[in-house]
């Protein structure tokens, strides 16, 4: 198979040479380990403090991980992505709270963005975290299944109401839902929740869409199992499948808790994983439509290798590839020169609100260092091809 992961040219083309630049010395940062621990620190205390730096994020880490701070500020970037074939998966990064009024505020924002979306052939997608719009303390207690109190119970009605919402909302408007992943002791009461949105709304077309995070040893096997489920009640999956973005807390929690930790030996054996769970996808594709979310070039190279074996249209719409904005454009803006279905997330919302999703990004890439190095030897490729 060709490797069209190494055009540069196709990869970077939205970018002027200042952004190239911008990028270029942001991933230089981010590869030093240290210098990310000072700058995550000296930017929680800066916020913390209300000192004025919101200028600065927003010309440097924000432009690049993120659309804007509200839906028509990240237009331009849907558009200019949607000129080169890529589609835009608006993701509002703003944290889950703990009390009642930003919970319904998520919901409401989570409404308004498929209501802005579902007439824009560039966003097929919308999202969510089941944390947005609930509780993590009550997901972990319902996971766990401890028993409720009269107010806890209560208050689990109103999150399955919130989900329901969304959910039919999704339907009514015929926009596809992603709901995302998050830490496995919280993650039983979320899974239930989405089967029973699937069971609901997906009798017919492919609305609701899980995530599965492969890192996970467990995950193969509970897809293995909804998708029996699935056939047998007469229901239809939407599964978004990655790799994972909570692995240094699984860990350091399993072994506080002293329980066998649920993450993969190995970094193979998650690939290993992910690949085997995108396989099994296809092989169901009757029933199942496929997100998959991957910044891996050799699981995308074997995604593609199997559309082609099988003879699936690369505008198959029950397959999609999936990158983060401001990482992968050479995965991603190759594969849709290719003909494939790809959408990037973008993240947005006030600058403030959103550090905390843009500190998590500096940090994953500055431990998995294999990534960040690309991203510098690919960004280094394209200057020198530029003159720069």
């Amino acid at each position: 198979m060709d490797r069209i992961f190494e055009n540069t040219a196709t990869a970077f083309a939205l970018k002027s040479n200042a952004e190239l630049e911008r990028a270029y010395y942001l991933f230089r940062m981010i590869s030093n380990e240290p210098l990310v621990k000072i700058g995550t620190s000296l930017t929680n205390f800066a916020i913390k403090a209300n000192l004025p730096v919101e200028g600065l994020i927003r010309t440097t880490v924000f432009d690049h991980f993120c659309g804007g701070v509200n839906e028509e500020d990240c237009m331009p970037v849907v558009e200019r992505m949607w000129e080169k074939g890529v589609c835009t998966v608006l993701d509002y990064s703003v944290e889950g709270k703990d009390t009642e009024d930003p919970l319904d505020d998520a919901l409401a924002k989570t409404l308004e963005i498929m209501e802005f979306v579902r007439l824009k052939d560039a966003m097929p997608f919308a999202v969510f975290k089941p944390t947005g719009l609930g509780r993590f303390a009550l997901f972990q207690k319902v996971s766990a299944g401890q028993p409720l109190t009269t107010a806890e119970t209560a208050e689990w009605e109103r999150v399955i109401r919130r989900f329901d919402t969304a959910c039919k909302k999704a339907y009514d408007l015929g926009v596809s839902l992603l709901i995302d992943a998050e830490e496995s002791w919280m993650q039983p009461a979320a899974d239930q929740l989405v089967e029973e949105m699937m069971r609901a709304y997906n009798t017919k077309e492919r609305i609701v869409f899980n995530t599965l995070q492969m890192y996970r040893w467990d995950r193969m096997e509970y897809f293995q199992g909804l998708q029996e489920r699935a056939r047998r009640d007469g229901f239809r999956i939407g599964i978004k499948i990655v790799r994972g973005a909570y692995l240094e807390k699984e860990n350091e929690r399993a072994e506080e808790k002293g329980y066998p930790t649920p993450i993969c030996a190995s970094k193979a054996e998650t690939d290993a994983n992910f690949d085997a769970a995108v396989r099994y996808a296809l092989d169901h594709l009757d029933i199942v439509s496929l997100f998959a979310g991957t910044h891996n070039e050799e699981s995308s190279y074997a995604l593609m290798a199997e559309m082609d074996q099988r003879g699936f249209d690369r505008k198959d719409p029950r397959i999609w590839f999936g990158q983060l904005y401001g990482m992968s454009d050479h995965i991603s803006f190759n594969l849709a020169g290719q003909g494939y279905n790809v959408a990037k997330y973008l993240p947005f919302g006030p600058v403030r609100d959103v550090m905390p999703y843009l500190i998590r990004r500096a940090e994953e890439n500055t431990s998995v260092a294999g990534q960040t190095n690309r991203e510098l030897e690919l960004l280094r490729k394209e200057r020198k091809r530029r003159g720069m």
